[in-house]
C-alpha cells in the first residue's frame, strides 16, 4: 500500500500570518491549532476539494534562496490578471511576469513563492 499526502509544511516566522493570508487566497479557513512539545504553536487550514492541508510551521531560521517546492494555483473563474491583483491586495508581491510563460510568480507575505495560472 502507498502512502498519500496529507499536508504540505510551510516554514515561517508566523504562522498566523500566513495561514490569514492563505485562508484569504484559498477560501478557506483553519482547521486546527496545535503546540508541540517545546510549545512551538502550529497553524492548519484546509485546502477545499479534499486536497491537501497546508500546516504553517514556525521556524527561527530565514528564508534564504528560491524554493524548491512550491504551490500552483488557479482562480475558478474570472482572469489570471484579475486574480493576481486580487492577491497583491491580500499581501503578495509580484517576483515574475514573464509573457512567454503562462504563470505569473508571485510571493506570500513571508517571501514563499507560489505561481498563478490561468483559469482550469
Amino acid at each position: 500500500m502507498a502512502s498519500r499526502m496529507v499536508a504540505v509544511a510551510v516554514d515561517c516566522a508566523d504562522a498566523e500570518r500566513c495561514a490569514r493570508f492563505w485562508c484569504a487566497a484559498l477560501g478557506t479557513e483553519v482547521d486546527r491549532r496545535w503546540r508541540d512539545a517545546h510549545g512551538v504553536e502550529y497553524v492548519q487550514i484546509g485546502t477545499g476539494d479534499g486536497g491537501p492541508l497546508l500546516l504553517f510551521q514556525p521556524v527561527a531560521e530565514g528564508k534564504s534562496g528560491k524554493n524548491r517546492l512550491h504551490l500552483d494555483i488557479a482562480p475558478p473563474a474570472g482572469t489570471q490578471a484579475a486574480e493576481v491583483e486580487r492577491l497583491v491586495g491580500l499581501g503578495a508581491t509580484v517576483i515574475s511576469d514573464e509573457p512567454e510563460h503562462p504563470w505569473v510568480v508571485l510571493a506570500d507575505p513571508e517571501g514563499n513563492e507560489f505561481c498563478v495560472l490561468p483559469p482550469r
